[in-house]
């Protein structure tokens, strides 16, 4: 069957294609859901095309770790909450990492083995043993080292990622020289590489070079703290997408190589996008002590006022412009259904309502649109950072439901705050600022707020979706 590999061939050229036109559709949230469906259709592809290459062993363990996978997947997916969906993804991020760094180790591995089939094996004549397959080539071999490189660190800093974000870990860990160490493992793990493409293969050389790169991986993510989680996540994409499109030039396959570099472009362009919003450049998140601060702390002035969900209703029932400003704290209440029916009752009372999204709102890039595409917010409503801050101005209420180190105002005052230079949504700049929270705790940064301590600022104690419900049966009550 001679046309077979065409069809394998054609197979994955249509794989890539569908992995393109899906992240093409995820662009928009009106057309992401489609664009899933077709990717998980390219990748349904991808992966019955692979069992019918020629020589393929192993096909029983292949289908039982396809079942396993796929039964994980679909369990975790219809269990997990949107709040935990950060977690889910740096997780599965840090599998596809995993993966490729798995993929370069047995390539490794069997590098050393074909190179030992080729020495001298004290057969009659001295001629020596032919190997099953021809070594790796020196562009390949190098592509190999590097996929695991990469996929070894994104594999580790992802796992370390999902463990903060799941609270089982403290959100920062630094220690002096922190820099320094992570700059020669990183620099150790480089060296033992070269070493790897240059030929010099043995076992022993590539368990500590895979040792080096996981250590460098996690020592790489422990400082992360606050809202630097959300680059951090995509940075990690980035990395995974590269080590597969690596390790796919290795494998010779083309739906690896086109799927790996579509997805770590999407990643790269997405990081410098998140580390744009938060004021940072690429190397300082490469290397920089992420969420890390100097100095002492600027002293807040004044104290949190309290307000009822009665007088909050009425302040905006009679505004001519409403901004609501959602955060993490929505997510975990699930309150996007009652916020929109809230913003509801206020646009038919003639209110002007619009949402305002942060790029970093949340636990990863987009949790915020999702959740309120999710509640059916149309998405004119819904405006970006840059698009919105203009408008606080002549905003007469902005309510603040969650949201916290995104509206915290020392992030432009205090040099010592670990959010310093991070730019934020300017609620504060509004004529009333009402802020939803459960209590008095600090964000995901640890840092006090600074606006919720401000003259025009004005506290709503309780549970998000508890408070947005007292919000609409107030608003309800007005319109009796």
């Amino acid at each position: 069957m001679n046309w077979l590999p065409t069809l394998i061939k054609a197979c994955y050229f249509l794989a890539a294609l569908l992995f393109i036109l899906g992240l093409k559709r995820m662009s928009s949230p009106r057309t992401a859901r489609g664009g899933v469906v077709w990717a998980g259709y390219g990748m349904l592809l991808a992966v019955l095309a692979t069992f019918f290459l020629p020589g393929i062993h192993n096909v029983g363990l292949i289908l039982a770790a396809v079942l396993i996978g796929v039964s994980a997947a679909w369990w975790t997916g219809k269990r997990v909450a949107m709040t935990a969906m950060p977690q889910m993804v740096a997780l599965y991020n840090g599998m596809g990492g995993g993966a490729a760094a798995a993929i370069g180790a047995v390539e490794l591995i069997g590098y050393v083995r074909e190179l030992a089939l080729l020495q001298p094996a004290g057969m009659p004549g001295g001629s020596p043993a032919v190997p099953a397959t021809v070594p790796l080539s020196p562009v390949e071999l190098a592509l190999g080292v590097l996929g695991a490189l990469i996929g070894a660190v994104s594999f580790s800093g992802s796992l370390i990622a999902f463990a903060k974000l799941q609270g089982w870990l403290d959100r920062r860990f630094v220690f002096p020289a922190q820099r320094a160490v992570n700059l020669l493992l990183l620099a150790a793990a480089v060296l033992l590489g070269v070493l790897l493409a240059s030929g010099h293969a043995c076992v022993p050389l590539i368990a500590a070079f895979f040792v080096l790169a996981l250590l460098f991986g996690l020592m790489m993510t422990l400082p992360i703290g606050g809202a630097d989680m959300p680059v951090v996540i995509s940075l990690y994409n980035a990395l995974t997408g590269l080590a597969v499109a690596f390790e796919g030039f290795v494998l010779g396959n083309e739906a690896m190589i086109i799927a790996g570099t579509v997805v770590g472009a999407a990643g790269t362009l997405l990081t410098q996008l998140m580390a744009k919003a938060m004021n940072r450049s690429i190397g300082n998140v490469l290397f920089g002590s992420f969420g890390a601060a100097g100095g002492e702390a600027q002293a807040i002035d004044g104290a949190q006022k309290p307000i009822e969900a009665s007088d909050a209703a009425v302040m905006m029932a009679y505004a001519e412009r409403v901004v609501i400003v959602p955060g993490y704290g929505m997510a975990v209440a699930q309150a996007q259904h009652k916020v929109w029916e809230f913003a509801q009752l206020l646009i038919k009372r003639g209110v002007k309502v619009k949402f305002a999204i942060h790029p970093v709102a949340g636990r990863m890039p987009g949790h915020m649109n999702v959740l309120l595409a999710e509640a059916g917010v149309p998405y004119d409503l819904i405006a970006d950072m840059d698009d919105i801050n203009p408008e606080f101005a002549v905003t007469d209420v902005a309510l603040v439901i969650g949201a916290n180190d995104v509206v915290n105002p020392l992030a432009r005052t205090d040099p010592a705050s670990p959010i310093y230079g991070m730019p934020i949504l300017d609620v504060g700049d509004s004529r009333h600022v009402i802020v939803v929270k459960r209590g008095k705790g600090t964000g995901f940064a640890g840092i006090e707020n600074a606006l919720f301590y401000a003259d025009n600022a004005r506290m709503l104690y309780g549970d998000g979706q508890a408070a947005a419900g007292q919000l609409v049966n107030e608003l309800k009550t007005l319109d009796d």
